[in-house]
């Protein structure tokens, strides 16, 4: 049914650059705090480096709970589901590093995206662990089309009411954890 790895094989990087969505998990450290599952939508914003390493834009939101925990602890693990007729699930468990906008090293890790109105960091993950499973409870759903709505809500608001934005609604997580501090 399902295989685990310590690195990303060819058809499981084929697979992963086919789905339209992906999700990401993370906690904080200890027995309290909110474990998080975000998903991300537009399959251009992740890359797959090399089959060590992988990352992806991580856009202004509603919340930080990602680079909040990264920052503590790095753990993470991203999925991504087949919603077509071939079923599969893959699991990419490994260490987080978070490189914010505004840090000396963030522009030279962009480099690989094409340019992301809201980009606020790169998430980049150093892969421990790649598992395949065989995905059969996963509904066959269609994509109708990429939401504009993320990228029409950064536009209005511009770059200034972003940071502003950043600044009011992401500088902790909802544990309290830092998260941004531009």
């Amino acid at each position: 049914m399902g295989d685990a790895l310590s690195k990303i094989s060819e058809k499981l990087r084929l697979f992963i650059e086919s789905q339209q969505v992906f999700f990401v998990a993370t906690a904080p450290s200890g027995s309290g705090g909110h474990v998080n599952c975000s998903p991300k939508g537009d399959s251009q914003t992740l890359k797959i480096l090399d089959e060590s390493t992988l990352a992806y834009l991580d856009i202004t939101g509603s919340g930080s709970e990602t680079i909040a925990h990264l920052k503590e602890n790095g753990r993470i693990v991203i999925m991504w589901c087949s919603f077509g007729e071939k079923p599969m699930i893959v699991r990419v468990h490994g260490k987080g590093r978070v490189h914010l906008l505004g840090e000396a090293d963030f522009e030279s890790h962009l480099t690989p995206f094409a340019p992301r109105l809201g980009t606020r960091a790169v998430i980049e993950v150093s892969v421990e662990r790649v598992s395949s499973s065989c995905g059969f409870g996963v509904p066959i759903m269609e994509t109708v089309k990429e939401r504009p709505d993320m990228t029409d809500w950064c536009k209005k608001k511009g770059e200034e009411k972003l940071v502003d934005y950043r600044r009011r609604k992401n500088a902790k997580s909802i544990d309290g954890l830092d998260s941004f501090s531009i």
